[in-house]
C-alpha cells in the first residue's frame, strides 16, 4: 500500500484544477500585458482568478497579488513594508515558517531591524500578554504571527492577535499558508494589513501563491521590471498557475465544511488508535480541536534506537511522512519549531498531514506499520 500523510508539505491537485490549467495551456497563450485579442483574452483570465480569490476572501480584486509562491509573498509583505513605512522594530515568534524567521533574522542582521521573539509555551501557542509588553514599549511595530504552524499545528487567533496590534498601530501580518483553503478568511472582519497563500497547499499547482495587501498600505515592489500586477510585481505572469490557484481555492470553499468533517475525523481516529497501539507515544503541540490544524498531526514516538531511519523505514513501508517541516525533510538539522516549545530531543517525531482524499484503512495501515517499527526497537 501506497499512503501519502505529507499534504502540509504539498498536496496533489485536483483533476479539476488540472482541467482548467490544460484548457489555458491549449487556448490562451498570449503575453497579458499585450493589448491585442491574443493578450487581452488573458488579462482577462487574470483578473477573473483575481476576482474570485477577492471575493472568496471578502477582501477588493486590487488587494490581490500574485506571486510565485507563500515564501515571495512573505518576503514581500516584510521587506517593503519594513522599509517602506521606515519600521525600525519587529516581533514574532521562535517557531514561524523559516520565510519569515530568515526574513526578519537577515532584516536584523543588516541593521534594519531590531527584532524580538515571543514566548510560546509546550503546545506552541504564543504568549499575548508578552505580544502586548512589546508592542508597549515599541508601537508601531511590524508583527508577524503564522495562524497554523506548519509543523505541530497549533493554531493562533488571529483577531485576538489583530486587537493587540490596532491599540498600538502596529502593522500585522499572518504566513496563512497551512490555512488557505482550509478555514475560511473573512478580511471585513479580521483587521489585518498582510495575509498569504500558496495554491500547492491546497490541490492546486506549485509556483503560484498570493499576497493580500490591506488597501491602506502602499507599498514599493520587491521585484523590479515590467508594469505587471499593477506595478506591483514585475514578469510575465504564471497565467496557467494563476487559472489553476482560483478554481483550487473555489473548490476549497464550495467543500470546505465537507472536507473539514472528514479530516478531523481521520486525525481524532489516528490519536485514538496511536494511543492504543503505541502506550508511550506522544503528541508534539496542541490536539485539542478547537486550538489545533485540523490537516496536521505530529508524534513523538519511543522508539530512540531507530530515531535515525525512522522516515527511511516508512518510506519503505509506502508511507510518506516528514520529520517537522518539509523543509527539513531529508535534511539533518533539527527542527526549530520542536526544539522551540522545548520537545524531547531523543525521540523520534513525525509529522502526518492530511487531505481529502485519505481514508481510515490507510490510517490503520500506518498506525499498524509504526507499532511494528516500536516493537522492533
Amino acid at each position: 500500500m501506497q499512503v501519502y500523510l505529507d499534504n502540509a508539505a504539498t498536496t496533489a491537485i485536483d483533476p479539476a484544477v488540472i482541467e482548467v490549467m490544460v484548457a489555458t495551456m491549449q487556448n490562451d497563450f498570449g503575453n497579458p500585458s499585450s493589448i491585442h485579442t491574443h493578450g487581452r483574452q488573458v488579462k482577462t483570465i487574470i483578473e477573473k482568478a483575481r476576482k474570485t480569490i477577492a471575493n472568496l476572501l471578502h477582501a477588493s480584486p486590487s488587494e490581490i497579488f500574485f506571486t510565485s509562491g507563500g515564501t515571495e509573498a512573505d518576503n514581500m509583505a516584510i521587506i517593503r513594508s519594513i522599509e517602506d513605512f521606515g519600521i525600525t522594530h519587529a516581533i514574532t515568534s521562535p517557531i514561524e515558517h523559516h520565510a519569515v524567521l530568515h526574513t526578519l533574522e537577515e532584516l536584523e542582521k543588516t541593521g534594519k531591524v531590531h527584532l524580538d521573539f515571543l514566548r510560546v509555551d509546550s503546545e506552541g501557542h504564543i504568549d499575548l500578554q508578552h505580544l502586548e509588553e512589546l508592542l508597549q514599549k515599541n508601537p508601531r511595530s511590524f508583527v508577524s504571527i503564522m495562524q497554523a504552524n506548519n509543523e505541530i499545528g497549533n493554531l493562533t487567533d488571529l483577531h485576538q492577535v489583530s486587537e493587540i496590534c490596532q491599540r498600538y498601530n502596529a502593522l500585522l501580518h499572518s504566513d496563512t499558508v497551512q490555512t488557505m483553503g482550509h478555514y475560511p478568511h473573512d478580511l471585513t472582519t479580521l483587521k489585518i494589513d498582510f495575509i498569504t497563500g500558496a495554491g500547492h497547499k491546497f490541490h492546486g499547482p506549485k509556483g503560484v501563491g498570493f499576497l493580500y495587501i490591506n488597501g491602506k498600505n502602499k507599498i514599493k515592489p520587491l521585484i523590479y521590471g515590467g508594469a505587471q500586477e499593477r506595478n506591483m510585481r514585475g514578469g510575465t505572469e504564471n497565467i496557467y498557475g494563476i487559472a489553476g490557484i482560483a478554481k483550487a481555492l473555489e473548490i476549497a470553499y464550495s467543500h470546505m465544511e465537507e472536507h473539514q468533517a472528514h479530516i478531523q475525523e481521520l486525525k481524532s481516529y489516528m490519536i485514538d488508535q496511536l494511543s492504543k497501539a503505541i502506550p508511550d507515544v506522544q503528541f508534539n503541540g496542541c490536539i485539542d480541536p478547537k486550538r489545533s490544524l485540523y490537516t496536521v498531526l505530529n508524534i513523538s514516538l519511543p522508539c530512540t534506537e531507530m530515531a535515525d531511519v525512522l522516515l527511511f523505514n516508512l518510506d519503505i513501508m509506502g508511507i510518506s511522512a516528514s520529520g517537522g517541516s518539509a523543509c527539513s525533510s531529508g535534511s539533518d538539522i533539527g527542527s526549530h519549531v520542536l526544539a522551540g516549545i522545548k520537545a524531547d530531543s531523543e525521540r523520534p517525531s513525525v509529522r502526518f498531514s492530511f487531505s481529502k482524499w485519505n481514508t481510515k484503512a490507510e490510517i490503520d495501515y500506518v498506525v499498524s506499520k509504526l507499532k511494528e517499527i516500536c516493537e522492533h526497537d
